[in-house]
């Protein structure tokens, strides 16, 4: 078995069925693969001022203390102990584009999936979660809490469909704006989203990613890239509801529409490097744990070096 995307199949229909699902499929197999460091998911987030010294290559230029630096004459950083405690918040994009996919797995379902896990994973260490839905505009915030209640709730939450506002489009910028304003302390933020949005979102993500350790996760599905020759077919643009007829027999037409995702991705790329975050993507057709697993291992990768006393 290769976890939630072995077989075509529907969520199920409740959150205490979800949640037992990926505790016995999803969580066992990462406590064996990842061995429980989970620091190389989580690393970076809930950290306590302790002490300053000089800059040194590959430190993170995000600790530079500049009033320092401006007296000394010399780049000073600023070094961190710690936390257990973690306060955790996802902003999760829940629009319209993201009922897009498979009939038995399209990217909200595993949005579900991978926001029950990670949630699962942080909160049975003690650490507090809590979420800002959003739907063409914030539709609901669930408080940070910890324990098997607060991950019922979050995945009751998310497994609610409801409709979007008429005549309103993604525009993920108020969704990131509304994390500016409701997160007081220094958290881990999870921003999940297909990122479908209109432009302007980048000056809020970038704030975001100063001011707390934030994760973006990009939720894809390969038929938005590449379209099958299938003939004939109507498609419908899942944000406005607008619908064409499209002849996919035609060669360049494919071709164009294919170019067009490949700008879309270019874009993509340079919008969220330029905000100085690492956008990680999850497909629905992609493995949950095996999807994890990569996640943690490209986040070693950019782990900065750890920081020596001196």
């Amino acid at each position: 078995m290769n976890g939630l995307s072995d077989a075509p199949q529907l969520l199920p229909a409740t959150p205490e069925r979800l949640l037992r699902r990926l505790e016995w499929r999803v969580i066992r197999r990462l406590d064996g693969l990842l061995q429980g460091d989970y620091r190389t998911l989580f690393y970076g987030h809930g950290l306590d001022f302790a002490d300053l010294r000089e800059y040194e290559p590959r430190d993170d230029v995000r600790r530079i203390d500049w009033n320092v630096t401006a007296r000394m004459n010399s780049p000073y950083v600023r070094q961190y102990v710690e936390d257990r405690d973690i306060t955790a918040w996802f902003l999760l994009d829940l629009s319209p584009s993201m009922g897009f996919g498979p009939a038995a797995r399209p990217k909200e379902r595993v949005l579900a999936e991978f926001v029950g896990t990670l949630a699962l994973l942080l909160a049975r260490s003690g650490n507090r979660v809590g979420a800002i839905l959003y739907n063409n505009r914030p539709e609901r915030t669930i408080p940070p809490g910890s324990g098997r209640k607060q991950m019922l709730r979050l995945l009751r939450e998310l497994l609610v469909k409801r409709p979007a506002p008429a005549g309103a489009t993604t525009d993920l910028s108020v969704l990131l704006s509304a994390g500016l304003n409701s997160f007081q302390r220094r958290s881990l933020v999870f921003v999940i989203s297909d990122f479908f949005s209109e432009p302007g979102w980048e000056r809020p993500l970038a704030l975001l990613a100063r001011r707390h350790e934030l994760i973006a996760v990009r939720l894809v599905d390969p038929r938005e890239s590449t379209l099958p020759d299938a003939g004939m077919i109507i498609v419908e643009d899942a944000e406005t509801g607008e619908q064409l007829m499209v002849d996919t027999s035609n060669r360049t037409f494919r071709r164009r529409f294919q170019e067009a995702a490949e700008r879309r991705e270019e874009q993509l790329r340079d919008s969220t490097q330029q905000a100085g975050v690492a956008l990680y993507t999850l497909s629905t057709e992609e493995d949950l744990v095996g999807a994890i697993v990569r996640m943690a291992a490209l986040r070693k990768q950019r782990r900065p070096a750890p920081s020596r006393r001196r």
